[in-house]
């Protein structure tokens, strides 16, 4: 991965609706070279997908709670089990699997404390759940999806 390749990934990951022409004239390439670049870096994986980020606010979903789950069950099929009970609700925005105390960290976004409390029912219904512990975000500080381009290399 060289300079250019992390300026148009720089770019795209502000905003991806700019023109591969944009994008080339402020890196300087030319429009096909840049265009290239960008189908490469999509076949690679390393552009992974393409969206429009919602604001939590105007979907009324402006409340994050980070739930740390434990569980006694460690198996392959129980694993399954619960991706698909955690994917099923659209609440989880995110969830990871942990080292020490906690087992499964997820981030759930709700409209309020009511919402988050339906959504703490369903989790409680997963068979092998056996700690939920809830923290109420008070302030968001900071908030990117933007990933740090300087350790990247690919096809180097």
């Amino acid at each position: 991965m060289d300079k250019f390749d992390r300026a148009i990934l720089g770019i795209l990951q502000n905003d991806c609706t700019r023109s591969v022409a944009d994008i080339a004239e402020r890196i300087g390439l030319g429009s096909t070279a840049c265009w290239r670049r960008i189908q490469k870096l999509e076949e690679a994986g390393v552009i992974d997908k393409r969206v429009a980020l919602l604001s939590p606010q105007r979907l009324n979903v402006a409340v994050s709670v980070f739930a740390a789950l434990r569980t006694n069950q460690h198996n392959a099929t129980w694993l399954q089990q619960f991706h698909d009970a955690v994917g099923a609700l659209p609440e989880v925005v995110e969830c990871y699997r942990m080292a020490g105390d906690t087992d499964y960290l997820l981030r759930i976004v709700v409209a309020d404390i009511a919402g988050y409390d339906a959504v703490y029912k369903q989790l409680i219904r997963i068979p092998g759940i056996t700690d939920v512990s809830s923290s109420f975000a008070m302030e968001q500080i900071k908030f990117t999806t933007g990933l740090p381009l300087q350790y990247a290399s690919f096809g180097e």
